[in-house]
């Protein structure tokens, strides 16, 4: 061990951040609790004062734990000093008996005395279970913007790799692991861990693994096609089952298992037609070519036999330049390999292959016949 580092899991003097450990989280909670229960004294709060001073990190959490209590109770730090001065004896205050034992931080308020202030048991309750919680307990959100793709290595060792304009909310704690897909496309090679399933949520449906690979695509409605949801298998096993429907989403009944090379393609309701809702679109299996679906990860776009709407759907997403095609164009068809955010590029390839025109304006670039 490094002897700045303390045995607490703080670094002193090294200007980091001093690192609250569970235990002294929840040392932190008793104290909090204590103090503010019927056996106050004046030598809890000496031996309260000489546990802060062991380390920074227990300061810290001593700190942390104080504004989750006023949190929860509901109460104003100007009306705890009001009432803390009120308590105290005329002249006292400072490091003197009585005043906070952090007092010497960055806070310089005080504690109330018993009776100043009103304290609810079930605020205490909570900041028990949140100090304790806590730090098993991470929600991160991660996304990328247009042509941007970003690595993520997760608390448990799963690799997340997201695709261009990709938005995921990620929560891990002692029971799960759980993520939240709400657009994009994202590659997961998720760490094993047959206690904590991780499951991966995305228009409805829920993707569930415990050592595995896939990728997750989740396509917007627009243009007249409906949200899309792709689930793609690239090694081990995974079960798709439908979740709580908060969103149009196809009914996956009963849960579907996938075997490795397997997509499992997700089509959102078809709406309604002459005030009958239509029923929706049962999820379609194929077996794709694992070197086009993981494409994007060589910064690449693969299309065989492709409709040239389909290709500039795809191309568009990785560029702020759009490529519009002249809807006379639409049955031709594309395949090849070409790289991605280059729309400039793939403009003039198709027009030489198919013996279009390109013309460039401010904010696109159009495809037209000659």
């Amino acid at each position: 061990m490094n002897g700045a580092e303390g045995r607490d899991g703080q670094n002193e003097g090294q200007g980091a951040e001093p690192v609250v450990t569970r235990e002294i989280a929840a040392e932190a909670a008793v104290w909090i609790a204590r103090l503010h229960g019927p056996d106050r004294s004046n030598y809890m709060e000496r031996k309260c004062r000489a546990w802060q001073a062991r380390s920074a990190a227990h300061r810290l959490a001593f700190e942390r734990g104080t504004d989750l209590w006023m949190e929860a109770a509901g109460v104003d730090r100007v009306a705890v000093a009001r009432a803390a001065a009120a308590s105290m004896p005329e002249g006292r205050g400072g490091e003197g008996q009585g005043a906070s034992p952090a007092h010497a931080g960055t806070r310089g308020w005080a504690w109330p005395r018993p009776g100043a202030l009103a304290l609810s048991l079930t605020a205490t309750a909570l900041v028990v279970g949140v100090l304790v919680g806590q730090p098993w307990r991470d929600i991160d959100s991660y996304d990328t913007g247009i042509g941007e793709q970003r690595l993520v290595i997760l608390k448990d060792g799963t690799r997340m790799s997201l695709n261009t304009s990709t938005r995921v909310k990620v929560e891990l704690d002692q029971t799960q692991r759980r993520v939240r897909v709400e657009g994009g496309e994202a590659f997961f090679e998720v760490a094993k861990d047959a206690s904590r399933p991780f499951v991966v949520q995305a228009a409805g449906t829920e993707v569930t693994a415990t050592g595995t690979a896939f990728v997750v695509r989740l396509t917007p409605p627009g243009a007249g096609a409906h949200e899309a949801l792709d689930v793609t298998l690239v090694e081990g096993q995974v079960v798709v089952r439908e979740a709580e429907r908060r969103v149009a989403a196809a009914k996956i009944v009963p849960p579907i298992v996938m075997a490795a090379g397997e997509r499992l393609r997700v089509r959102g309701d078809q709406g309604t037609s002459g005030g009958v809702t239509a029923a929706p679109a049962q999820p379609q299996r194929d077996r794709p070519r694992m070197d086009q679906v993981l494409a994007w990860k060589r910064g690449e776009a693969v299309f065989d036999n492709a409709s040239l709407p389909e290709a500039l759907d795809e191309m568009n997403r990785y560029s702020a330049m759009p490529i519009v095609g002249d809807p006379s164009l639409a049955a031709l068809r594309i395949s090849g390999l070409f790289k991605t955010g280059d729309s400039a590029g793939f403009a003039q390839a198709v027009a030489k292959l198919h013996d279009l025109r390109v013309r460039e304006l401010p904010d696109r670039l159009e495809l037209l016949p000659r």
